[in-house]
């Protein structure tokens, strides 16, 4: 029953690797297309492994840390390869540094999760910093609606040069994401539910379905930004320091611990460990 988890858990590595490897050389619309898609099938395994540990009761150690160096590799070196051949490649060695900066966030997020689950488990009602997943599905996303609508070359280097740069701020900042994982089944839930699915269909109808999964992944980070604005800006400022700085974490966690004790923090974006994995 131990190996039934880290079963999907390795899917999502061979889903990015398999990404990657199509994107090898040079590769066409249909190839990046499919490198996408795969990441996509990564997210879903990634969301399957915690769930099937907790159903049959088999979460360990073991298969959190295999997860966060699957995410690393299926949502962090994949995405970040993909994006460089596709839209990043004619920039040159600013092209490669961005591509890197991604890759090096989104490592720099999942460490901090992990202090941060360490020093805080259970299930929180926010992560802290962008979720590695849904930054590496807007990247994909915006790959695949190209591809499908367009099918040619990237004209405009320079605007994917510059979301790629604020996606990985985003892992490593102290805005607060909702997990939903505090959402319980009643009539305003399902209210919702049928809301946001029926704008999905729409814009999957009207438009495409790859600009309507695009769209629901920009206006989660929007969403995200925009409650940090408005709810938590002022809340921090009146937040003490803590005595976090003299347990040898980094600053940025030490002010995401701190965070902690105004609204619940992080959580997994498929809880391998209870509630405590990236």
């Amino acid at each position: 029953m131990f190996v039934l988890p880290n079963l999907f858990t390795v899917s999502s590595i061979f889903c990015g690797f398999y990404a990657i490897v199509l994107t090898s050389g040079e590769p066409g619309p249909v190839q990046f297309y499919r490198a996408a898609l795969a990441i996509f099938f990564g997210i879903f395994f990634d969301m399957a492994d915690g769930r099937v540990a907790r159903l049959t009761r088999t979460q360990s150690e073991f298969g959190v840390q295999l997860d966060s160096l699957a995410d690393v590799i299926t949502f962090g070196v994949a995405p970040a390869v993909v994006v460089h051949k596709w839209g990043l490649t004619h920039l040159g060695v600013l092209g490669l540094i961005a591509a890197f900066l991604y890759v090096s966030c989104g490592a720099l997020r999942l460490a901090r999760f992990n202090v941060l689950a360490a020093h805080a488990p259970g299930t929180k009602k926010y992560f802290i910093g962008l979720p590695i997943p849904l930054a590496a599905g807007v990247l994909v996303s915006l790959v695949m609606f190209h591809q499908t609508t367009f099918g040619q070359a990237v004209a405009r280097e320079a605007h994917i040069f510059v979301l790629v740069l604020v996606l990985s701020y985003l892992m490593i900042s102290n805005v607060r994401y909702r997990s939903f994982k505090d959402v319980k089944l009643s009539p305003k839930s399902l209210a919702s539910l049928v809301a946001v699915l029926a704008i999905f269909g729409v814009l999957a109808a009207r438009v495409q379905p790859t600009f309507a999964v695009l769209a629901f992944f920009c206006a989660y980070i929007g969403i995200g930004l925009v409650e940090e604005v408005v709810l938590f800006a002022r809340r921090r400022e009146a937040l003490p320091i803590g005595p976090a700085d003299t347990q040898g974490i980094s600053t940025a966690t030490s002010d995401a611990l701190a965070a902690s004790t105004d609204a619940p923090t992080d959580t997994s974006e498929s809880t391998r460990k209870p509630d405590s994995r990236q």
